[in-house]
């Protein structure tokens, strides 16, 4: 081994890098890991791998004891590693070095000395575990200053985030220091995934691990200037050290963690300026603020947004603190109560806590208990944990109108809201609205649906509800309901109408939105079916309160322009609550026309939407009654035309053809085009019944009168309903020839209803055509022209185009 110089010179150099390398030979003739030899010696592993990497470049001696005593390293090759590490210790008094220094865990130190100027006191050479020479060792952390609060050993969930965490602590010489921000909306259990990532970094942190709670939900907050003080004091600066200004802390501040390889949690912070002070500038340290405020302005940090538990993760927390066999034994009442804790962590663990206090009563008593809207708050708290107080502690921090807006979003019916809802409900403008509520995001007590939609969790949407009745009279919410309720049913009429053809444009008098948020010409039809569709939740719980209000006539003109969209969406169940809405709604005002019209909706909805063919029957009969008994043809009609779509699927063919040659006959007397579509409606009712019966000749002959009229239509009256009904009528002809083995003819058919189909956009049923249409070319022997036409068709129809239903055409 080369000599050692006492003057430090280049054979200190080539001593250090022997040091590392007689380190790892000995640890491999002994088969042991690094991580083995760390555990056994006590000292860190990062301490290990610096210093056979030579990054280190003397270590202490007891560590090179202890080393050689976990090595079991003989006398002779004890004493030579001892001479290789003398090699890299400091000679006399040299500066202290700037390069980042590798220490161990830090031993309790003895109280500490003032330090007369604004540096980090420093010990001898000898003292504390330092695994560096050439480095002064940093002061030990004052004994239970800002420690760690408790890890909970039933932490749940998290992975992923823990996962990046770990990742991030990995890198012992970040080019940026490294800020992760937690946020997200109260109960989500921040502070508790902060001290637990905390506590799980540890062996990455051996300078230690501070919390300091900043106070943010509290009248007033800690300063930056008070907490600096109490972490620098928590960093070993005696009080009379500590400067007083808070620029100056900070700057002391950044200096002592420069080197430091330590995590600070900063809990609770309200906003930026009382964060930014305590950012380290650079450096190994690791700093978790977690927030209720999503601190928009703070920059480069790497931002968590905590959301709610998934189920099985909410089961597993419940299993975790009230027991597995428990929780296991009952899985069903553990998913609803899940549920109903809207899987936010503090109230799951206070309904844990409960079933934890009362081990004789199941989880289905709990459960039971939830369910009831008004008593959920007061049931979760226990002890000194409770939800209301929580949300309570952020509701109390928000402007006036922030306020408002958080309490007129609990009147909201769906589960989530557009701003312009929210609007109508809080009787502001729609963009203040807006702005409101992504103020109250970054404030964690609403969330994004989507990026134009917001949405309440559960439980905060029962404490805005508190807060409505307790902040409110009665008086006032009824008048913001009526004012949205007004506004949600205009707007649903008008955008209703651009579905019947008799109706293709607004009325700048009765649009809702002409002076409003909207200008311009009528909205496009796929827009308009968008927000009937988006928005059914509101304008249907609307309806409800403006019949139980009595407006029967608002509620029977609102269904009347709902009934042509209505064949837009057949798989809807809520055409039954609407149409019977409208049908009690005429018969309050003893309108018996109305009556008779609403009625047939409700039979068409039980025939076509809920294939309750019996119940549609019933319903088709008490419309015809009433339509005989006040001489309402059309009406007439029509309960014929539904009636006989409900034998047909109840394959009582003979009676529905003769319901739909009543049906024509009524319809004949009717001089108007809601005549003749009558009349097309039942010649296709009439084929489609002659073709199920086998009678597919007669069936051919039956669709060609009803696509003739149905060309004829199209020719008078060029709208995009027209061209449906043809486009329907040629693909059901198809069918037919189809069914007779008449290939040719068949393709014919259904080219003719793709062209129809072309003119209302490509509808989705236009994919049934289109298979249609492949099958009679394969049965012609043009397979090769079937696949092309197909993977076409396939292509196009990606994309999502407008959305077409049926018309009530049995």
């Amino acid at each position: 081994m080369t000599a050692v110089s006492g003057t430090g010179t280049g054979t200190d150099s080539e001593g250090a890098g022997d040091f590392g390398r007689l380190l790892a030979g000995h640890r491999v003739a002994a088969g042991l890991t690094q991580e083995e030899l760390a555990a056994a010696a006590g000292v860190s592993l990062r301490a290990v791998g610096d210093m056979e990497r030579g990054r280190t470049r003397g270590p202490q001696r007891r560590t090179v004891r202890a080393l050689a005593e976990t090595l079991s390293l003989d006398a002779p090759q004890a004493a030579a590693l001892d001479r290789a590490a003398q090699c890299g210790r400091p000679r006399g008094t040299r500066p202290v070095s700037a390069a980042a220094p590798t220490r161990g865990p830090a031993a309790p130190a003895p109280a500490l000395a003032p330090v007369p100027a604004p540096v980090g006191p420093a010990g001898p050479a000898e003292t504390g575990d330092a695994e560096t020479g050439d480095t002064a060792p940093p002061a030990p952390l004052v004994p239970g200053a800002l420690a760690l609060p408790r890890d909970i050993a039933d932490f749940t969930a998290r992975e992923d985030a823990l996962a990046l965490l770990a990742e991030l602590a990995e890198d012992d010489r970040p080019a940026h220091p490294r800020v992760v921000l937690i946020s997200g909306q109260p109960g989500l259990g921040k502070t508790a995934f902060a001290l637990h990532a905390a506590h799980t970094l540890a062996p990455f942190f051996p300078d230690g691990q501070l919390s300091l709670d900043l106070g943010g939900m509290a009248a007033t907050p800690l300063s930056a200037r008070d907490a600096l003080g109490q972490v620098l004091r928590a960093l070993g600066v005696a009080d009379n050290a500590v400067p007083a200004g808070t620029e100056e802390r900070a700057g002391l501040y950044r200096a002592l963690v420069r080197e430091r390889r330590l995590v600070l949690i900063l809990d609770n912070a309200a906003d930026e300026s009382q964060v930014r002070p305590l950012l380290p500038g650079s450096g190994p340290a690791v700093t978790l603020v977690t927030s209720r405020n999503a601190l928009p302005g703070l920059e480069s940090v790497l931002r968590l947004r905590l959301e709610a538990l998934a189920p099985g993760e909410a089961a597993d927390l419940l299993a975790r603190i009230a027991g597995r066999e428990r929780i296991d034994a009952a899985p069903d009442a553990t998913a609803e109560l899940a549920r109903l804790c809207g899987y936010l962590p503090l109230a799951l663990r206070i309904a844990g806590q409960r079933l934890v206090a009362r081990p004789q009563q199941p989880v289905s008593h709990l459960v039971r208990q939830l369910a009831a809207e008004e008593n959920r708050l007061d049931l979760l708290e226990t002890g000194d944990l409770a939800v209301r107080p929580a949300f309570a502690l952020s509701y109390r921090r928000l402007p006036a109108q922030s306020q408002l807006v958080l309490r007129r979003s609990a009147l909201t019916a769906g589960h989530d809201f557009t701003a312009a809802v929210a609007a109508a409900y809080a009787g502001l403008p729609v963009g203040r609205t807006e702005l409101v509520l992504e103020q109250l995001i970054d404030a964690g007590l609403v969330q994004l649906a989507t990026p134009e939609r917001y949405r309440l969790h559960d439980l905060v949407r029962l404490y805005a509800g508190e807060r409505l009745g307790a902040d409110e009279g009665p008086e006032a919410v009824a008048q913001a309901r009526a004012r949205a309720g007004d506004w949600l049913l205009n707007r649903a009429a008008e955008y209703g109408l651009r579905f019947d053809p008799d109706h293709t444009t607004a009325d700048p008098d009765t649009d809702p939105d002409a002076d409003a948020d909207r200008t311009g010409p009528p909205v496009p039809l796929t827009e308009a079916a968008r927000w009937l569709e988006e928005e059914h939740p509101e304008w249907l719980a609307a309806l409800h309160q403006a019949f139980a209000a009595g407006r029967h006539r608002e509620v029977i003109d609102t269904a009347e322009a709902m009934h042509w969209f209505s064949d837009r969406l057949l798989s809807w169940d809520i055409w039954a609550e609407v149409f019977q809405l409208s049908v009690d709604a005429a018969r309050a005002c003893g309108d018996q026309l109305a009556e008779a019209v609403h009625v047939n909706y409700l039979a068409w909805t039980y025939v076509t939407c809920l294939h309750r063919y019996q119940r549609g029957i019933e319903l088709a009969n008490e419309g015809l009654e009433l339509a005989r008994r006040i001489g309402a043809r059309e009406q007439e009609g029509w309960a014929l035309t539904y009636l006989a779509a409900g034998l047909r699927h109840l394959h009582r063919h003979l009676e529905a053809i003769d319901a739909y040659h009543r049906a024509a006959d009524a319809f004949a007397a009717v001089n108007s085009r809601a005549g003749w579509i009558g009349r097309l409606v039942t010649l296709r009712g009439a084929a489609n019944c002659l073709r199920d019966s086998g009678r597919a000749e007669e069936a051919v002959e039956s669709r060609r009168r009803a696509l003739a009229g149905a060309l004829e239509l199209v020719e008078r009256w060029s709208s995009p309903l027209m061209h449906l009904a043809a486009a329907m009528t040629a693909h059901e002809l198809g069918l037919d020839r189809a069914a007779l083995g008449r290939w040719p003819a068949a393709e014919k058919a259904f080219r003719q209803a793709l062209t129809h189909y072309e003119e209302i956009g490509r509808p989705d049923s236009m994919t049934k055509t289109l298979t249609e249409l492949g099958t009679a070319l394969i049965e012609q022997g043009r397979a090769e022209e079937a696949r092309e036409l197909l993977t076409e068709a396939l292509t196009d129809l990606s994309a999502d185009g407008p959305r077409q239903g049926r018309r009530r055409t049995g």
